[in-house]
């Protein structure tokens, strides 16, 4: 049973490898050859800075809510601005998803949903701050390079080298987490033992998704789109999830504005409680 699973395991990364190559090499070339560009964008053009940061934040990968959280310690960005790209981001999602082709139509859905609540909650912190904060801090002028901060995943001059460097650590991801959902289901008769920590119940897997999303590495949304493509999750669990699922955004922002430890815990926790909400929101929607 163990070698049928590991089979299985291989198979199923096998077949989605040269997918997520060609992927990541697609990312891998706007990134290297847009990041500042966009960065600087957001700079000039501030009252804009939620809008543009949520179409930014569907960009996969975490690398613009690096960008951000580093630009948000100079206060060359908003908070709703960085909220608005930590809730778009979808992290290692959108790839995965792009190579199992039956599951695109949801991922155009899960894209267009969290883009809307990734402007709107850009826009409503922005506000609230606005009402409690007349005399907001004047921004510092200097904008950070996109690399200022080294992330996770550190970007290569070569295109072709770095998506395969992404390539490969996700690829793991891959396997280690679907061989040990294949594990589970031969070993238990199914799924059950995700299930029971998720439950059935929408709402608390909304919950739970979101706590796990709040992980700071790329293998929690992994963890995440994978439950959902076995089934384990529902949709609103995973835009959930998604939207807690800022990368190491998070980790760049705790390094980056370290004087602010507070400031740091409170963010994470908003974090959580907008992609709570986000889940909530989902759930009600007739999709």
């Amino acid at each position: 049973m163990f070698l049928d699973a590991l089979l299985d395991a291989l198979k199923d990364t096998a077949i989605v490898l040269p997918i997520l190559y060609l992927a990541y090499l697609l990312v891998s070339y706007f990134s290297h050859s847009q990041n500042h560009k966009y960065s600087r964008l957001l700079h000039r053009t501030k009252k804009a800075g939620a809008l543009f940061g949520a179409f930014l934040g569907c960009v996969p990968q975490c690398g613009f809510s690096s960008v951000i959280s580093s630009l948000y310690s100079k206060r060359v960005v908003s908070l709703g601005t960085l909220m608005a790209v930590f809730i778009a981001t979808s992290d290692e999602a959108v790839p995965i998803m792009i190579a199992n082709p039956q599951f695109i139509p949801k991922l155009l859905l899960l894209l267009a949903v969290k883009l809307v609540l990734a402007i709107i909650v850009g826009y409503s912190v922005d506000g609230v701050i606005y009402l409690f904060q007349r005399k907001k801090q004047k921004p510092e002028e200097e904008v950070v390079s996109p690399h200022a901060h080294e992330h996770g995943h550190n970007c290569t001059k070569n295109i072709f080298l770095d998506a395969l460097k992404h390539t490969a650590i996700i690829i793991a991801y891959i396997f280690v987490i679907t061989l040990a959902i294949n594990l589970i289901e031969v070993y238990c008769g199914g799924l059950e033992p995700l299930q029971v920590l998720f439950t059935d119940n929408k709402y608390i897997q909304i919950l739970v998704a979101s706590l796990v999303g709040l992980i700071p590495n790329c293998a929690a949304s992994v963890f995440i789109v994978e439950l959902y493509m076995a089934g384990v999750i529902g949709f609103a669990g995973l835009v959930a999830g998604l939207c807690a699922g800022a990368g190491v955004g998070l980790i760049v922002l705790y390094t980056a504005n370290f004087k602010k430890v507070k400031e740091n815990l409170a963010i994470t926790v908003l974090l959580y409680a907008l992609a709570v909400i986000c889940g909530f929101i989902t759930s009600l929607l007739p999709i």
